[in-house]
């Protein structure tokens, strides 16, 4: 610990974001970042206490006191290493993710002004990439066994990381023409540039990864051949046969969206969230659709149904297309505002009201709101009939039970956004030697939680091969 008392003497710094009306007219990342002087400072600040929060609040178990008093101390080398020690992929989390280990940190509980953990892995990260500490490992001795990942996303390629590293030849098979899964489709550029994910992409690739796009492998048949059957059948790009796998990763995390079936669903103007999403995203990069297949949010009213991040990133684009107005409604009510959440304290993560890069450019929120009716004429969206209601003690137990409140009313809108969650799959039983990982096992959760679970399950394959080879 560098400086005992800077947690004392120095407040929380936020790079913060580019100027609303700069950012809403690209699609560049909106977060700035602060310079190696007040970079440094901010890592400062982490207190390296006695009982470190951060570590059980992390799913990875990042070590921040560790690798923040190496930043300090400008060893940007050591702190890359300590971070990457148990973060795979630190460039996606340091600028994605929600950072429970903040709202643990003791900081947060004094003073509400953790340590700056999220932006100080990206800023490692991206130094340790520009000072060349970030090269292809070219020293992996190969055990002879092959494994198999369906899924490019965060799970998967945690899994197939790990597994590369300990020696296993890994194949990923991606149903999309890219890597990434929500990464890439469904978190916007201005977020999350995409450059990034083909960074890290290639150096997997020189790793020794070998990567199968457009091929979307069946997780059962009619005919009940097995998944790795499948697989054999299937010939790489390179045109060798890529069978003879020892265990096989799913991580095809969780691609049904919760649906919201009421009447007028089938007018035109009515579409899921990653529709609008992914479509944008393969427009950035290079890819052309028809008028009649492009959904735009231009110079219309938009309305996004759900309150989470999906619909925050929907929000985001709209005003990126040009549209004349944004509302989001939530069925549920709103929650608590302020630092504390009285229900989840410290160090929970506290389910408070969250104001995000996207609402600070233009959104009228509202909640307890039901979707009653899409109204539309010839064909084409116009409106949607709402209701405000309320939710009551259920007196049996259980869910509460949601009432009428106020008087139905209609929303003008022309394009609506469905951004309600997504349904945990439904697995068959599979074969001692398949592996079921992020949110594909678990449901639809955050990117570091899925990275988490991607490394577990490569630990898990390798145990179970292991123990195959002693019993030989």
């Amino acid at each position: 610990m560098g400086n005992p008392k800077a947690f004392l003497e120095i407040h929380r710094q936020e790079a913060g974001y580019r100027p609303i009306h700069d950012r809403i007219h690209d699609f560049g990342e909106v977060e700035q970042t602060l310079n190696t002087r007040e970079r440094k400072l901010q890592a400062s600040r982490c207190m390296d206490c006695g009982v470190p929060f951060c570590h059980w609040a992390c799913p990875l178990g990042n070590k921040a006191p560790e690798w923040n008093d190496a930043l300090y101390r400008g060893d940007w080398e050591l702190a890359y290493r300590l971070l990457n020690s148990t973060n795979p992929f630190p460039e996606f989390t340091g600028r994605i993710c929600p950072a429970l280990c903040e709202k643990a940190c003791v900081l947060n509980r004094f003073n509400h002004e953790p340590t700056t953990n999220r932006e100080d892995e990206c800023a490692i990260t991206e130094m340790a990439f520009q000072e060349g500490f970030i090269l292809p490992k070219t020293d992996i001795v190969r055990n002879g066994k092959k494994v198999a990942v369906i899924g490019a996303g965060p799970a998967g390629l945690a899994a197939a990381n790990d597994l590369n590293l300990m020696g296993y030849q890994v194949t990923v098979f991606e149903k999309n023409e890219a890597a990434g899964g929500l990464l890439r489709y469904g978190i916007p550029n201005f977020k999350l540039n995409k450059a990034i994910i083909d960074r890290r992409i290639k150096l997997l690739e020189q790793e020794g990864i070998e990567f199968c796009y457009g091929v979307e492998v069946p997780l059962s048949s009619p005919e009940g051949d097995t998944i790795v059957s499948t697989l054999n059948a299937i010939v790489a790009p390179s045109g060798a046969e890529v069978g003879g796998f020892s265990a096989v990763v799913i991580a095809t995390g969780t691609p049904t969206a919760r649906d919201l079936q009421a009447p007028g669903h089938e007018l035109q103007g009515v579409h899921f969230a990653l529709e609008l999403l992914s479509q944008q995203n393969r427009v950035l990069a290079g890819m052309e659709f028809s008028k009649d297949e492009r959904i735009t949010a231009k110079g219309k009213d938009v309305l996004v149904i759900g309150g989470g991040d999906t619909g925050s990133d929907c929000i985001g684009t709209a005003h990126r297309q040009g549209c004349k107005s944004v509302t989001q409604i939530e069925i549920m009510p709103k929650p608590v505002e302020g630092p504390e959440d009285p229900q989840n304290p410290w160090p929970n993560w506290p389910r408070t009201l969250k104001t995000t890069s996207s609402h600070e450019e233009g959104c009228t929120r509202r909640w307890n709101i039901n979707t009653l009716e899409f109204l539309g004429e010839n064909g084409k969206l116009t409106g949607v009939k709402v209701q405000e209601i309320d939710w009551q003690p259920n007196p049996e137990g259980g869910r509460p039970i949601m009432v009428e409140k106020g008087k139905p009313e209609i929303i003008k809108a022309e394009l609506v956004l469905l951004a309600m969650g997504f349904l945990k799959p439904e697995h068959p039983e599979y074969p001692e030697n398949v592996f079921v990982c992020g949110d594909s096992a678990n449901g639809a959760s955050l990117v570091v939680r899925a990275m988490a679970s991607g490394l577990e399950t490569a630990r898990k394959i390798d145990a179970y091969l292991s123990s195959l080879t002693s019993h030989i």
